[in-house]
């Protein structure tokens, strides 16, 4: 399986900030627990790069992917770290450029279809749609699948329980990214049977739609 299979048959990408390295491995496990076995971390704090390390070593069976990579730099230490690909929330083309230079799967985001077609003249084939509500949540998408119907996308930003069902219907949607499932407090707190059982529910949403 390639990462994009991958990252599609997983379907639900938790989208997490961790501030507490030690919080990585329970972390993922409670994931993998869960049915998840996939998660972008955010490089919005210290931790993320250690956290990628530990749990790339820890449990391998988890694919992760490093996410808010706003530059080369970033994108370097996070695959060094073991990110297996890299997700920005917006179009970088130097970052693009970087990744396809060094063979990494890369997700910029992208708001408009001008920055779309710009990641098409790149040789890419997926892209992420963020924010994803603000710019109009399904209905968008659907406006993207008409005129770019090779191109599949990553909505993050506004996916939750309630409209997940909804995104997971599109055909040109590849997974989606949500950060309901590791909420703040609960990651602050350590309660990872909480996580885990958010992630199980978030995988059935999935296995029902599937």
């Amino acid at each position: 399986m390639t990462i994009f299979e991958k990252l599609a048959s997983i379907k639900i990408i938790p989208v997490i900030k961790i501030d507490t390295v030690e919080h990585a491995v329970p972390l993922a496990e409670a994931l993998v627990a869960g049915g998840l076995p996939a998660a972008e971390i955010t490089f919005r704090s210290d931790a993320a790069e250690e956290s990628i390390r530990r749990i790339t070593e820890e449990v391998p069976e988890m694919l992760v992917i490093a996410g808010t990579v706003l530059d080369p730099v970033t994108a370097d230490r996070a695959v060094r770290a073991g990110a297996k690909a890299i997700v920005s929330p917006g179009l970088n083309l130097e970052t693009v450029r970087w990744c396809n230079q060094h063979g990494i799967p890369v997700i910029p985001g992208t708001a408009t279809p001008g920055e779309l077609e710009a990641c098409m003249r790149e040789g890419l084939k997926v892209v992420k749609v963020f924010p994803a509500e603000v710019l109009g949540g399904v209905a968008y998408l659907k406006a993207l699948a008409g005129p770019y119907a090779s191109m599949k996308v990553m909505p993050t930003g506004g996916v939750k329980p309630g409209n997940v069902r909804e995104y997971l219907k599109q055909p040109n949607l590849l997974c989606c990214g949500g950060t309901w499932i590791v909420p703040g407090d609960l990651l602050k707190a350590g309660d990872f049977k909480a996580i885990e059982k958010l992630a199980r529910e978030a995988a059935e949403i999935r296995d029902e739609m599937a």
